[in-house]
């Protein structure tokens, strides 16, 4: 019965009455709330405010996309996302939602993204009584025998109405009549149905047909009803009627179980005889609609068998009503129930339904993180209904269950797009039936990209070698870099950083390509300008933040000849004259033609040739040093002046060379008297400043005299200590390591090893006299000093050494040339025994030795204060050089060039043109001696 409350409408319809019930979850509490509705609402009928009961945020509904989902294929409950109410979207019939189940419930499941959420809410809808009890016929025909005895029973057709609970069939009435009353019987599941029972004797004679109304009511308000008339008929007597053994009959039957399959045999014996005691089985008339489609009965042996196809899931229990019958005239029927228990097997599959889904997941997700919903239903009970889900090991997922058939996927492990971009996750539910039924789904996750990876190189580091003279804009370099990342992320972009000690030096020589990486030169470089570069390539990436990386690049300039040999003396566009005498034997060194070539390496091999000469006969240029030597004895015959023309050429490819013009005057001027006055008018200066200088000796001698007298004497005496110290001294002490190795120009090679060295001895009047070498390749200091000692002269050797010391034996007299000894000579004509005009030494260190030896010797004669014979400016080259050979000549090039220790250099003895012992030795007498004497 519908309460009076909702009729009088006391209470609105579709008022919440329903409580909130809270479920717990693993993750999440998840809400329920419920809603009662009487069913047939109108469409947009209100049930409740759906937000408001869950406690949602009603401003942030729409972004957090609420929908409402539920099991059925019709949409009956919407929610307005303005307002938060759950209204009735389509038609509500209980009878076709639910049928004869008393409750009536709607599941549905509300899902709010952001975070991801799983509410649910029930609605039950509630019965009104707006369907009539029906009879399955329009008219019931009973033939009853008159010698049925009162109080026989007699079953009749039942109603059927589709209301429940209260509004369902309630009762019957029978109308008014003298032989039949009513009695209402209640079946094991609620259900009525009504039996005529018979309160008089029948007399066929007296009434031999008679009628009586059947009504059935409901219990709704106002009460419904429906009406069966019964037409009987009265029959002859039989006085025995069939009786079954038992009158219910129980079974069990599997709902798989095939058709044919015997369900019972139900048994009825009859007492006569004939064909009043066969007995004929049938369905009796009040079973439910669809059993005679499920069930067929055998007419005469009673055996009820399967005919359709049982469903435990749609009916678990059917009810079976069978009559016996002879075949009297008058039959009598007996009747009997049949309870068939339909067992559940294991027949449907779980279905997987996915809610919702967050892809893309970014990769830096937390674990535990939501990426979808799935609901899996098993219509099986028992066992064969328990369903678990689960996703393929080894993947970094996890499957959890929330609610009752609802499973929650998660992150459980980190993500990593440049390893695994996308996933295709095969999600199985498994019943625990026997046998077990899965059911398989596909959910693709995709992992979005975040800026975890930066710039990545093949190397850390680059060597470019780049010929110089190269063409601006050619690339010279293609960085190899590349980022794992997506696209987006992975742009890069590449500078290059300046060098705080080189600001300027990027822009000004080097550029990159800012998308490819390309790196290429601005101006060409050069050789001789910068040998090597440093810089460093910046790559950034294009995400957020941004990651970079550092490459170093070392840009190696190389060599190629573009440089024609420079000539350092003579040097060009200065007039140059060398004094020859006449008489001069043969192999004099008449002066060197120096070069220099700012390449490096063979580009940088000079090799010198006589192009041209006044005679050709009297002159020979050295290939590898470049002395300029008589092939013969200068004869009275020979023109006064001669040119020479000397050919300087590198040993590049191709070959660039240079020319350097030489004037040579033959003279009758002895090479002493040049010496001692380079200039004609030396003597008449020194007459004119002669008062001058007399005066002033005057004046200084008695101040100097005492000074001089005491240094000379403290000199002696430190000398003669320090001679006695070096005999006296343990061998070890006597070797000295040497200064700092001379270096020219480290790029372009050393130019000799640390122990070639050399040490000078001097004596007093050292401006005229000739330095002593020692020679490369001495076992010790001490034996270079003894060498050195054995050529000077015996007053200064006694000096040194001792008084009663005397010289040692007979020194042989020194080379007659200018040359260097064969043990002095770099490249072939000294280590590799080569002579002059033979081929260009195979040791690129041995020219660049020589080269720097002839650099070492410019340098001292830029510097002023050199002590080498032939007077300050003059490079070591010795008097006869000429005065024309000084200064303004040569170039600075001491900034590569550094020679430890002494400041002396090579020079040679005005004694040597003449073939004559050189000063301070045995028996030689010249001007320049008589000098030092003094």
């Amino acid at each position: 019965m519908v309460p009076e409350a909702w009729r009088s409408g006391l209470v609105s319809i579709g008022r919440v009455v329903g409580v909130l019930f809270l479920l717990g979850a693993l993750h999440k509490a998840s809400a329920v709330v419920r809603y009662e509705i009487l069913e047939e609402r109108e469409k947009g009928f209100v049930v409740g405010n759906v937000v408001t009961d869950l406690g949602l945020d009603l401003s942030s509904l729409s972004a957090r996309r609420l929908r409402v989902l539920s099991g059925a294929s019709r949409r009956f409950f919407e929610v307005n996302r303005e307002t938060g109410e759950m209204f009735v979207n389509d038609r509500l019939d209980r009878e076709e939602l639910c049928g004869t189940v008393p409750s009536c419930t709607v599941t549905l499941e509300l899902v709010v993204e952001t975070p991801l959420e799983l509410l649910r809410a029930e609605v039950v809808i509630q019965d009104i009584n707006d369907n009539n009890p029906t009879f399955p016929t329009r008219e019931m025909k009973l033939e009853i025998s008159e010698a049925v005895a009162p109080g026989t029973r007699f079953p009749l057709e039942s109603a059927h109405d589709p209301d429940v609970g209260s509004n369902s069939l309630q009762t019957y009435e029978l109308s008014l009549n003298e032989y039949f009353a009513l009695r209402v019987q209640t079946r094991e599941d609620g259900t009525k149905y009504a039996e005529l029972v018979l309160e008089r004797a029948l007399d066929w004679e007296r009434e031999p047909s008679l009628q009586v109304v059947l009504t059935a009511l409901d219990g709704g308000t106002p009460a419904r009803s429906a009406t069966l008339p019964i037409r009987i008929t009265v029959l002859d007597a039989n006085d025995n009627a069939p009786a079954f053994n038992q009158s219910l009959y129980r079974a069990r039957v599997l709902e798989d179980a095939p058709p044919g399959t015997v369900v019972v045999r139900v048994h009825a014996t009859d007492l006569d005889e004939g064909p009043n005691g066969e007995i004929i089985y049938s369905f009796g008339s009040h079973n439910r609609a669809g059993v005679r489609d499920l069930f067929s009965l055998d007419l005469l042996s009673g055996v009820l068998t399967i005919r359709g196809r049982l469903d435990f899931e749609d009916t678990k229990l059917h009810e079976i009503y069978i009559q016996a019958k002879d075949k009297g005239a008058n039959p009598e029927g007996a009747h009997c129930k049949v309870l068939v228990e339909v067992v559940d097997v294991n027949d449907n599959a779980p279905e997987i339904t996915v809610t919702s889904v967050y892809s893309p997941v970014p990769e830096d997700a937390p674990l535990g993180t939501v990426i979808a919903l799935l609901s899996v239903i098993d219509l099986d009970a028992g066992e064969n209904g328990l369903v678990s889900c689960e996703v393929p090991p080894g993947l970094p997922f996890s499957l959890t269950s929330s609610l009752k058939n609802y499973f929650t996927l998660k992150t459980s492990a980190a993500l990593d797009r440049e390893t695994v971009p996308e996933y295709n996750l095969s999600i199985t539910a498994r019943d625990a039936g026997t046998p077990s039924l899965s059911a398989l789904t596909v959910v693709q996750v995709r992992v979005s990209d975040i800026n975890d990876n930066p710039p990545q190189s093949s190397q850390s580091s680059y060597d470019v070698y780049v010929e110089e003279n190269n063409i601006p804009g050619v690339p010279i370099l293609n960085l190899s870099v590349w980022d794992p990342d997506a696209p987006q992320n992975a742009h890069l972009s590449f500078f290059l950083l300046e060098q705080e000690a080189e600001t300027g030096l990027v822009g000004h020589y080097f550029t990159i390509n800012r998308d490819t990486g390309i790196v290429s030169s601005v101006v060409p470089l050069d050789y001789e300008d910068r040998r090597e570069f440093e810089i460093t390539v910046h790559v950034s990436d294009g995400g957020t933040p941004v990651l970079t990386t550092n490459i170093s690049v070392n840009i190696f300039v190389t060599d190629r000849n573009d440089n024609a040999p420079q000539v350092l003396y003579p040097r060009p566009g200065r007039s140059s004259m060398e004094m020859l005498p006449r008489g001069t034997a043969a192999g004099y060194v008449v002066t060197r033609v120096v070069g220099w070539d700012p390449d490096a390496g063979h580009n940088a091999w000079l090799s010198y040739s006589l192009l041209g000469a006044s005679n050709q006969s009297l002159f020979a240029v050295g290939f590898h040093t470049g002395q300029v030597s008589t092939s013969r004895p200068v004869q009275d015959t020979d023109v006064p002046r001669q040119t020479l023309m000397v050919l300087i050429k590198d040993n590049g490819e191709p070959s660039l060379s240079t020319t350097a013009t030489l004037t040579v005057s033959v003279t009758e001027e002895s090479p002493e008297a040049r010496a001692e006055f380079p200039s004609g008018s030396a003597p008449r200066e020194q007459n004119k400043n002669l008062t001058f200088y007399l005066l002033l000796s005057l004046i200084l001698v008695s101040v100097g005299f005492a000074v001089t007298v005491l240094g000379v004497i403290i000199f002696k005496v430190y000398k003669w200590k320090q001679s006695r110290d070096l005999y006296r001294a343990p061998v070890s002490s006597l070797y000295r390591t040497p200064g700092s190795s001379l270096h020219a120009d480290a790029v372009r090679g050393g130019l000799m090893p640390p122990h070639l060295y050399h040490q000078v001895y001097l004596t007093t009047d050292s401006r005229r006299s000739d330095p002593l070498l020692k020679k490369p390749g001495a076992a010790s200091p001490l034996a270079s000093r003894q060498n050195t000692l054995r050529s000077c002269d015996p007053v200064f050797y006694r000096q040194v050494l001792g008084a009663e010391s005397s010289p040692p034996g007979q020194q042989a007299p020194p080379n007659t040339d200018w040359r260097f000894s064969q043990a002095q000579r770099p490249g072939t004509s000294g280590s590799q025994n080569g002579d002059e005009t033979g081929t260009w030494p195979n040791n690129q260190f041995d020219t660049e030795m020589l080269q720097a030896m002839i650099l070492a010797s410019a340098s001292e004669a830029a510097d002023g204060g050199s002590t080498l014979g032939g007077g300050a400016g003059t490079m070591g080259l010795s008097a006869r050089y000429g005065p024309q050979f000084t200064l303004q000549h040569v170039p600075d090039y001491r900034q590569n060039v550094y020679i430890p220790g002494s400041n002396a250099t090579l020079t040679n003895a005005a004694g040597k043109r003449d073939g004559k012992a050189p000063t301070g030795g045995n028996g030689n007498k010249k001007k320049s001696g008589k000098k030092e004497k003094k």
